[in-house]
């Protein structure tokens, strides 16, 4: 594991043992209200998470800052919630907004749609 941030985080989650979906579920409802810049510990055991995590912020636009443990030793993984992060679907974590996702325009020569 790489090292988490130096400074200690302004916001803490702590999702336990929870499995991949529930635990962005509940990690998109504790990011409501939080101000952008903000960094947030999540704690997370799921084996998953490691991977999970990294990818949820890359997907959405969040900064992954690191991961590390946890003083008991549980893994943990921080970020920082961006100005410019992309919405996911009501319950559906994985799935970004229509209207928040980067249009594809079929006259854009850098782009190659192949139809079958």
């Amino acid at each position: 594991m790489t090292e988490a941030a130096g400074s200690p985080p302004a916001s803490c989650f702590d999702g336990g043992d929870l499995a991949c979906g529930e635990l962005l579920l509940r990690l998109v409802a504790h990011l409501k209200g939080l101000a952008h810049g903000t960094v947030v510990r999540v704690v997370a055991t799921d084996p998953a998470a490691p991977i999970d995590i990294p990818f949820w912020c890359h997907l959405t636009g969040h900064v992954f800052l690191g991961s590390g443990e946890q003083p008991d030793g549980r893994p943990c993984f921080d970020l920082a919630i961006s100005a410019n992060a992309t919405a996911t679907q009501s319950g559906r974590p994985w799935h970004v907004e229509p209207a928040s996702a980067p249009a594809l325009h079929e006259d854009d020569p850098s782009i190659t749609i192949e139809r079958f």
